[in-house]
């Protein structure tokens, strides 16, 4: 599949590309279902937040009509939307003028056991913590060392997906998704205004879960907390929901509210 670099078939970029040397930009990660990009109005939000807090000057009406268009090509997969500061000369200090870059790739639909959503997966507890910032916390940035590092941690098919937890202990998110527990028919996610990324998937099974009048808390969870969890599960725009089993010496069994949340992003997965 080709990529595009701001609106054009590229299949190279500026070594001067500010993305590259320093991580000055965002990502979107947009799941394509026949045609139609998934909570596609959540990545845009999330990205107009991040482009604020970065002072990057996108222009959003060009940036939908190139997404418009590269959806309808890709037709199904993945699409990784990438927004940097474009170019600049050597150092730290951004050209005020330099144009956003707009980088669109696509990717087959992901494929992931039929057996994580069904059955749970298991947790590798990562060594690696996530600094904390909270000038980029919850943002979707281009500096993803931390979750590279985590991700190496691991080899083994017995694990699906890593924990994080920040420099002080509180438990925050998995490697490439966020999380969730169920203590005493309660939705709690981590805070994530130290660190971690606000997803999209989170965001949206928080709003549902609040419609139907399911108590839900953001607040900071501590390992003990999550060991005393009734249901503990995991989330992203990609692939949903997948109940979590067991990390370490931890265990838990897939619960009813598990079960509904994932019916409903298989809903919304499945457009």
């Amino acid at each position: 599949m080709e990529s595009w670099v701001d609106g054009q078939p590229a299949d190279a970029l500026s070594l001067k590309d500010r993305g590259l040397a320093y991580g000055d930009g965002l990502f979107e990660t947009i799941a394509v279902r026949k045609g139609k990009p998934v909570l596609l109005e959540r990545h845009l939000q999330r990205l107009e937040l991040g482009c604020q807090r970065l002072a990057l000057n996108l222009d959003k009406g060009v940036l939908s009509a190139e997404l418009g268009a590269y959806v309808q090509h890709l037709g199904e997969g993945v699409l990784k939307l990438i927004v940097t500061r474009g170019d600049s000369l050597r150092g730290y200090a951004a050209v005020p003028s330099a144009p956003v870059r707009r980088i669109l790739q696509g990717n087959p639909p992901a494929a992931y056991p039929a057996a994580h959503a069904e059955q749970g997966v298991s947790l590798f507890p990562c060594a690696t913590r996530l600094s904390e910032q909270p000038l980029l916390a919850g943002l979707k940035h281009l500096n993803r060392l931390e979750q590279v590092m985590a991700r190496a941690e691991w080899r083994d098919p017995e694990h699906a997906e890593g924990l994080m937890l920040d420099t002080s202990g509180r438990v925050v998110e998995g490697v490439f998704s966020n999380l969730f527990i169920v203590r005493d028919d309660v939705l709690i996610t981590a805070d994530l205004s130290r660190c971690g990324v606000a997803g999209v998937m989170r965001a949206e099974l928080l709003f549902q879960a609040e419609s139907q009048g399911i108590a839900t808390q953001v607040t900071d969870i501590s390992l003990e907390q999550l060991r005393q969890a009734d249901e503990v599960f995991v989330c992203n725009s990609v692939y949903g929901v997948w109940p979590v089993r067991a990390c370490g010496s931890m265990r838990w069994s897939a619960g009813p509210l598990t079960r509904k949340l994932q019916t409903l992003a298989r809903a919304l997965l499945d457009v």
